[in-house]
């Protein structure tokens, strides 16, 4: 059992008919980076909860960092998935500080952000190139978390439009 399934989030509410098969549907996501206490988490999710119906054509998701993945979900509405912002390549053993696709699965997250284009210039250390971002889709699709695949652009590359350069 997944811990997402303890858990008594609130309900949503979405309108209309769902999307028909082949035609277009719509994912919104937001990313809340390194940012946020536990304070101003409760603050926004309470905001998210508040908010008005989903269209039933669109999914809406929220990157959480990890620390506040539990919070998120156990309070934040059915109708807005959560994201992962990172997973490991590996599988669960001995790798300190890394977090597998299994366990996010475990925990009842959905999806993941991978090859975001900060992850890729490294915070200092070597980033991620494309090879190893393929390998961890891989793995977390295996693992049945959906992906949000980022080709890497920089906010500036797509500020000025240059943003098919990059791939």
């Amino acid at each position: 059992m997944a811990f997402a399934d303890t858990c008594s989030r609130p309900e949503g509410s979405s309108t209309g008919a769902a999307a028909a098969d082949g035609t277009r549907t719509y994912l919104i996501g937001g990313n809340w980076k390194s940012n946020g206490t536990v304070a101003s988490l409760e603050k926004l999710i309470a905001e998210f909860n508040a908010a008005g119906p989903i269209p039933a054509n669109a999914e809406v998701v929220v990157g959480a960092p990890f620390i506040h993945i539990p919070i998120a979900l156990q309070s934040l509405r059915k109708d807005i998935e959560i994201a992962a912002q990172n997973c490991s390549l590996t599988g669960t053993g001995a790798y300190t500080g890394e977090v597998t696709a299994s366990q996010l699965k475990d925990m009842g997250v959905t999806w993941v952000i991978l090859g975001h284009s900060e992850r890729r210039e490294g915070f200092g250390m070597a980033g991620e190139d494309s090879e190893l971002v393929a390998k961890k889709t891989k793995l977390a699709l295996s693992e049945g978390l959906k992906v949000m695949l980022c080709i890497g652009e920089k906010k500036e590359e797509r500020e000025a439009g240059t943003t098919m350069d990059v791939c």
